[in-house]
């Protein structure tokens, strides 16, 4: 099951992460899905053999297929939470100058 990390969108957005090989390692889709890569060593006679590109293998095909369509459910969400980190996690946006300047038009809503 793909986990769901902070990182996309410059890391203002919740998404799943994605492993990929080392070939596919450069987040493309809206700045990028959170993707993972994984390298393998064997320790031979006192040295390192390696690396193994861990995730450049058809088995892992099937979740990344599952996170690509959880990406896609959560990006219809809109650019609110939840796939957006609340405002206090946010990081490489102007929007809590935004927030700020408009803090005074805020009204509470009944319940």
């Amino acid at each position: 099951m793909p986990h769901i990390v902070e990182g996309w969108m410059r890391g203002s957005h919740y998404g799943p992460l994605l492993p990929v090989p080392i070939r596919q390692a450069t987040p493309t889709r809206f700045d990028g899905q959170p993707r993972v890569i994984s390298c393998g060593f064997q320790l031979a006679e006192g040295s390192l053999v390696g690396p193994r590109d861990m995730f450049d293998d058809q088995a892992f095909d099937r979740v990344r297929e599952w996170t690509n369509d959880l990406a896609d459910q959560l990006r219809r969400h809109g650019p609110f939470e939840p796939p957006r980190l609340p405002m206090e996690e946010m990081e490489y946006t102007t929007l809590p100058q935004v927030m700020d300047k408009l803090e005074e038009r805020w009204e509470e809503l009944p319940d």
